[in-house]
């Protein structure tokens, strides 16, 4: 079974450009930045709630946890959020409409309730489509997480606990690797 394409820079950049073009362009910038900077699933995105990123002071917090009942393991789990993450979450919530209610799930479907996986998935394939990015889909943002990581020098036993991975084995096949990372590879011998 082929892979979902993990983005090179450059593609993830003209993404982030196309989402700014689109209709529901900053929920989208959200979706797709929370797939790639926080490593989540399409259902986890789906079923994320402000209440369970935002702290009593209405600010992203540096680390919630998913419910077992939202995570693909049936198990709760820690996520935690970069500053990069945390300013998109801010800004995000700064420019929704004036009833902001934190009951309400931070990626809202134009209809106004929260995404099912299959439309988020379905979303997610739009987005790339107009990047005009083959072989991309939903689960390039996780490829692209762990990926980043592991070539970051960042312990596996970290990545995997942040991917919510149990086997290590299960996070190895997550991780690309190019050409030229194998080119360089052998330069060091």
């Amino acid at each position: 079974m082929k892979q979902a394409k993990v983005l090179t820079e450059k593609e993830f950049k003209r993404t982030l450009a196309i989402c700014e073009t689109m209709q529901n362009g900053k929920r989208n910038r959200l979706m797709l930045l929370l797939s790639h900077y926080a490593g989540l699933r399409v259902g986890e995105i789906a079923s994320l709630k402000w209440k369970d990123v935002l702290d009593r002071d209405l600010k992203p917090k540096p680390m919630f946890y998913l419910k077992a009942e939202n995570t693909k393991a049936k198990e709760a789990r820690q996520v935690h959020l970069n500053a990069r993450m945390q300013r998109e979450l801010t800004t995000y919530w700064a420019q929704l409409h004036k009833w902001k209610e934190p009951e309400l799930p931070v990626i809202e479907s134009q209809k106004g309730g929260a995404f099912t996986g299959n439309s988020l998935v379905q979303a997610f394939s739009r987005i790339f489509h107009a990047a005009g990015i083959e072989d991309a889909s939903s689960h390039s943002g996780r490829r692209w997480f762990i990926t980043k990581l592991a070539h970051s020098g960042i312990s596996p036993k970290v990545i995997m606990e942040l991917a919510g991975h149990k086997q290590l084995t299960t996070t190895q096949r997550y991780i690309d690797v190019t050409d030229e990372q194998k080119r360089n590879a052998v330069e060091v011998l």
